[in-house]
């Protein structure tokens, strides 16, 4: 019995001498105007390729007819080829994770030093600027170590691992929306901060006990457990644990500034990184590369924007909420017997004796014996901070378009 498929059928055609020749009606198949109908592009999908903005999947013929190749040939891939689109993927995720690595690593010293100046109320050196930042930062590192400039960075990242599985469980059960879809109202709105709000609720006990273990001082503290975050802040719900002072507010009194803080931080980080991206992606959109123009600038152009947007969200966010976190972090450090560096010196211990009635209490309190400047105590470590970001993304940036220069 012989196969029904002819002798050297390869699917869109016949090879070699067994092809045979079509019929006086017939017409022939394989040419490149049939097979455009036949061979159809895949869907977008996300993350499947890096699309500039604006731009969507090209057909299979656009750029590269079949007509101009052979069947058995391979397609033009650009400039660059496979090779070049690895490395871009690759060099994609290297950037994201050195922006994450900076935000929440090689940060962390600058936010344990701006905690411990927001709450130290005895402080008379304010530290605005951050030349004395660093200056405090080598004292405290020379006379206790590297270990006190990165303390509490576990908790920090236990306390962002609640927030994310809070928020994701109660989107998941209430009809709250977690995500806000382009056709938004009022309603999906108010229910998407009230899922912002909620979830910095649940989180607040978690997030005090994360905030004591970065401002204690590394001279009278023992070594933490990685989940002695998450003891405490049980602890301080059900009222066991640490034996805390009078002055302890109770998480009611909490629950206001922490929710507004929270909310705040994430409607104007939001507002921001939408405007920022916007206008980048228009000017991009102004620039579109041509065929002679450098694929490495627009494989940068792809990435950037929203590293960026991103980077100026939270530093506007921080830098407007500045004060408010300042009241936020000495209502939740107060009654918790909590003994912090000495930030004028760097080489003694201070205790929290404040006896804050709420938030409002606070506010004037800071204001009568501090000054407007009270506000923004330890300010120059977002300064220090957010230069170094910049810093590792330039240097991300550079290193980026070496490698894409040397492939291409």
């Amino acid at each position: 019995m012989h196969p029904r498929r002819p002798q050297g059928f390869d699917g869109l055609g016949y090879r070699g001498g067994g092809r045979e020749e079509p019929g006086p009606g017939a017409r022939p198949f394989g040419s490149a105007s049939e097979l455009g109908h036949w061979v159809t592009s895949p869907p977008d999908i996300p993350g499947s390729r890096n699309l500039h903005w604006g731009e969507k999947t090209p057909p299979y013929g656009a750029g590269t007819p079949l007509g101009g190749a052979g069947l058995n040939e391979e397609p033009n891939l650009g400039a660059g080829g496979p090779g070049a689109e690895q490395l871009n993927r690759f060099a994609g995720f290297g950037i994201g994770l050195a922006s994450l690595f900076t935000e929440n690593v090689l940060a962390h010293p600058c936010i344990v030093l701006r905690r411990q100046c927001q709450v130290n109320y005895h402080a008379r050196n304010y530290h605005l600027t951050p030349f004395t930042i660093v200056n405090i930062m080598y004292s405290i590192n020379k006379t206790q170590g590297p270990r006190a400039l990165w303390k509490g960075m576990g908790s920090t990242f236990i306390v962002q691992g609640i927030t994310l599985g809070t928020e994701g469980i109660i989107s998941e059960f209430t009809p709250l929306p977690r995500e806000l879809s382009h056709k938004w109202n009022l309603k999906q709105i108010g229910g998407h901060l009230l899922l912002k709000g909620l979830t910095h609720v649940i989180a607040m006990p978690f997030y005090s006990a994360s905030l004591i273990e970065t401002v204690q001082s590394e001279i009278i503290r023992d070594n933490p457990g990685i989940l002695d975050c998450v003891k405490e802040g049980i602890g301080r719900v059900v009222g066991m644990g640490v034996p805390h002072s009078k002055r302890l507010l109770p998480l009611m009194v909490l629950t206001f500034p922490t929710a507004l803080h929270g909310v705040l931080h994430y409607v104007i980080s939001s507002i921001v990184q939408k405007l920022v991206l916007f206008f980048l992606k228009r000017d991009n959109s102004h620039n579109l590369p041509t065929e002679s123009s450098s694929s490495v600038q627009s494989m940068l152009d792809a990435y950037f924007p929203e590293l960026i947007a991103s980077f100026a969200a939270s530093l506007c966010a921080d830098v407007m909420l500045y004060p408010l976190e300042t009241v936020l972090h000495r209502l939740h450090i107060q009654g918790t017997r909590t003994i912090i560096d000495n930030t004028d010196l760097g080489y003694e211990v201070l205790p929290i004796n404040t006896q804050y009635e709420g938030m409002r209490d606070c506010i004037n309190t800071i204001k009568r014996e501090e000054g407007m400047l009270g506000f923004y105590k330890g300010f120059g470590a977002v300064i220090v901070q957010y230069t170094l970001h910049v810093a590792v993304l330039q240097l991300t940036k550079i290193l980026y378009s070496t490698l894409l220069q040397n492939v291409s």
